[in-house]
């Protein structure tokens, strides 16, 4: 049973998977929504310059009937005559087209967003399969169609019905009433009519809306082995990785190696832990910590130390507090500004005495490190 589960979709899609899937063109997308948004721009923008538009439809149209008898015997004349005709009638529905562009353009971000991929665009041959085309014919989402089409269908003839039912005697008395007043009485009907089947249409996109996000989510389910997988693919290998932070160590140690010979001084325990200080006047300051180690690294420090001529000096518990305490590339932390002092004080004298000569300096002992600031040995 545990492996059966394993490998049913049960599991939500992970952010990884719905990136793939956008890549790949998969988005939520609802028609009925385009529809509904395009139908519903569309009829706003006729409501309100429907008037204006019928008139100025009407005088192009007038414009259009008059043609001085010089230009109807001259074709190009004619030409010119009906390109200006056209200009003139899409300059008229330029704004209807603009605002039925945009509602086309804006509709998509409201789902998935926009995505351009060219996978979508991407022939796929399984589709021509019959048997999977039979299979798509029987399937929840043709169910699903064939419901929003049957009340489609009958939403626009229920609002035909009731249009007609509404006022019957009103419609029949605009066979009697002038052209002008008829046509627009009519366009009021009509306009009126397509508002309600657009209400409808809405509230069939209300419904489709949500279905096609679950139905998208859905289809992009996951099992429990595809998570455990994805999981191991982002987190990598443990080998790999274990190689990764091994190569991440030695360079660190190499860059901290490479640190040492330009040291001031190499505090040691004597052979437990060591701690390399440099300290810049230029920079301002304290001290820094530039290398430090226990054991094998400790003893490591020393050598290159020993080699470089970098002074070493024995003071264990402040060997102790600099490695607790300390990060590389830190300045000593106050509590132990006095300590350290003497031992800079001490490297001055002692780089003095060798190059000027004169009494060595006294090694510092019983540098004041505070009890707290130190650990067991």
């Amino acid at each position: 049973m545990a492996e059966e589960s394993d490998l049913e979709r049960t599991e939500e899609p992970s952010q990884r998977r719905l990136e793939q899937a956008r890549e790949e063109g998969q988005v939520p997308h609802s028609r009925e929504l385009s529809t509904f948004m395009v139908l519903a721009v569309g009829v706003a923008v006729l409501w309100i310059m429907g008037g204006w538009a019928v008139n100025q439809s009407a005088r192009l149209f007038a414009r259009s009937l008059v043609v001085e008898r010089a230009d109807a015997l001259d074709p190009a004349a004619m030409g010119r005559i009906l390109w200006m005709a056209a200009a003139d009638a899409l300059t008229l529905l330029a704004p209807l087209f603009g605002a039925l562009f945009v509602a086309a353009v804006l509709t998509p971000a409201l789902l998935g967003g926009w995505n351009f991929s060219s996978k979508g665009y991407t022939p796929d041959w399984s589709r021509l399969n019959p048997l999977q085309g039979f299979g798509r014919l029987f399937s929840l989402q043709s169910l699903v169609e064939l419901v929003k089409a049957i009340l489609k269908a009958v939403l626009v003839g229920a609002v035909a019905w009731w249009v007609m039912q509404r006022d019957p005697q009103a419609i029949f008395a605009l066979l009697a009433q002038p052209l002008t007043v008829a046509l627009g009485q009519t366009g009021r009907e009509v306009l009126f009519a397509s508002a309600v089947v657009v209400a409808g249409l809405g509230l069939i996109a209300a419904i489709d809306v949500p279905w096609q996000l679950w139905h998208y989510r859905s289809k992009l389910k996951m099992t429990r082995e595809e998570l455990r997988k994805e999981a191991k693919e982002q987190e990598g290998d443990p080998h790999v990785k274990g190689r990764i932070r091994q190569q991440q160590r030695e360079m660190a140690r190499r860059r901290m190696m490479s640190e040492v010979p330009r040291a001031n001084v190499v505090v040691t325990n004597p052979t437990h832990y060591a701690v390399a200080l440099r300290y810049e006047a230029a920079q301002g300051g304290a001290p820094r910590v530039v290398a430090k180690g226990r054991e094998q690294m400790a003893a490591r420090i020393r050598e290159i130390a020993d080699q470089n001529g970098v002074p070493i000096l024995e003071a264990p518990p402040l060997a102790r507090a600099l490695f607790r305490h300390c990060e590389l590339e830190q300045q000593i932390p106050a509590a132990l500004y006095t300590a350290v002092a003497e031992v800079m004080a001490y490297v001055f004298h002692l780089r003095r005495f060798m190059d000027e000569g004169g009494l060595p300096p006294v090694q510092p002992a019983r540098l004041p490190v505070p009890p707290e600031m130190d650990m067991p040995a």
